[in-house]
């Protein structure tokens, strides 16, 4: 019986006082995820590099700067799922987060239980339904368990590598990676002695086989300056 891989989720939780911090990280911890604290925005962006979060919790009220401007600088990038905690509950604050794309906001003082059944939704609707190991886009199935890709109908031949990028990338849909974090991801290694060039190659070659017009990608986009991503 085939059944579907388990993905720990990775939560990065912003915020500048101590005991949130605490209370939300346990809270999720139990719940089962992987979580990363900071204190600030510069913290935060440090974290969004190098622990590469499925979700964040961000405060909107951060020393030195404002949430609202890291929120700013992840959707510039991607559709990252982002939940703003913020103490004041003012409908303008409320409004300024959502429309720029905040995907939910709890407002202080909160229960933590909330707080977590919220973070399930929202990851629950950015994640990809998976049915028996399968990744399932309109024209694309992943299998996961078989490691068999379909397009159109049509089976696609990949080789391993080829499948291990375009299921994590399809994992993660419009979530932007770097050359950087797709070789320490997909290959387990860095840029140290490996060549970023082996992840350009590697989305040439899949384009080819997946996508109708490899010169215009449907499924896996260029993000100029940055990296890849895929397109749901």
């Amino acid at each position: 019986m085939e059944t579907t891989p388990h993905k720990v989720h990775r939560v990065l939780v912003v915020d500048d006082e101590p005991r949130v911090r605490e209370v939300v990280a346990r809270y999720l911890q139990l719940d089962g995820y992987e979580v990363e604290v900071a204190v600030d925005g510069e913290d935060a962006r440090r974290s969004l590099a190098d622990f590469m979060p499925d979700l964040v919790v961000l405060d909107v009220m951060l020393p030195a700067g404002s949430g609202l401007d890291v929120l700013r600088e992840i959707r510039r990038y991607g559709e990252l799922p982002v939940i703003l905690l913020t103490a004041r509950a003012e409908e303008a604050d409320r409004v300024a987060g959502l429309e720029l794309g905040a995907d939910d906001y709890v407002v202080k003082p909160f229960s933590p239980r909330e707080l977590t059944a919220r973070v399930r939704s929202v990851l629950r609707r950015a994640t990809p339904r998976p049915l028996l190991g399968r990744l399932l886009f309109e024209g694309l199935t992943i299998d996961v368990t078989s490691r068999e890709v379909s397009a159109d109908g049509i089976e696609v031949e990949l080789t391993a590598r080829e499948f291990d990028l375009l299921a994590f990338l399809a994992s993660s849909p419009r979530q932007v990676f770097s050359r950087g974090q797709l070789l320490n991801q997909v290959w387990g290694s860095s840029t140290d002695w490996q060549d970023p060039a082996t992840v350009t190659v590697h989305v040439r070659r899949l384009r080819q086989k997946i996508e109708a017009d490899p010169q215009n990608p449907r499924w896996i986009t260029t993000v100029w300056g940055v990296g890849y991503r895929f397109e749901p």
